[in-house]
């Protein structure tokens, strides 16, 4: 099952819509969608607009891969739970976001195991296709090293 989420601030129909026309020439694939608050209901595949945390969580444990939007939440979602991801950012002048922080995580983390970034909606049906043969990206932990938390720890205690 690919699990497609698009988070519960803003709108991102333009991903969602991708989606769900390729879900319908490829109606063997299982999707499931959180669609967030968007104009745009999807007609090829299971979606709520958003769902609980438990709900989520079930999705990601059962998902062979994440379609989402480049926000980090998502992508450390996918990284916390060896699934490989697709994200295509959000832009600020099409409205779906407020500043174009997606573009910039994108392009920075595009070239790691286990992300595949669609630049536009024009690239998510190749992308989409090329999904399963993404390689798993290894595990990370949930929490911050202790090792981070020490340079943390110091660099708040010098005042800089």
């Amino acid at each position: 099952m690919i699990f497609v989420t698009v988070g519960y601030q803003m709108p991102f129909d333009r991903l969602i819509a991708a989606v769900d026309s390729w879900a319908g020439e490829n109606p063997d694939v299982e999707i499931f969608a959180q669609i967030g608050p968007g104009r745009f209901k999807p007609k090829h595949m299971p979606f709520l607009d958003f769902v609980d945390p438990s709900v989520f969580n079930e999705k990601i444990k059962a998902c062979s891969a994440i379609v989402a939007h480049a926000g980090m939440g998502s992508i450390l979602t996918a990284f916390e739970h060896g699934k490989p991801i697709l994200v295509m950012p959000r832009y600020a002048a099409k409205s779906e976001t407020r500043n174009d922080h997606q573009i910039a995580t994108a392009a920075r983390l595009g070239n790691r195991d286990g992300i595949e970034v669609a630049k536009d909606e024009s690239e998510i049906p190749e992308k989409l296709a090329r999904l399963s043969s993404l390689e798993t990206p290894p595990k990370i932990s949930s929490n911050a090293s202790p090792e981070l938390l020490e340079r943390l720890a110091r660099f708040v205690s010098s005042g800089r």
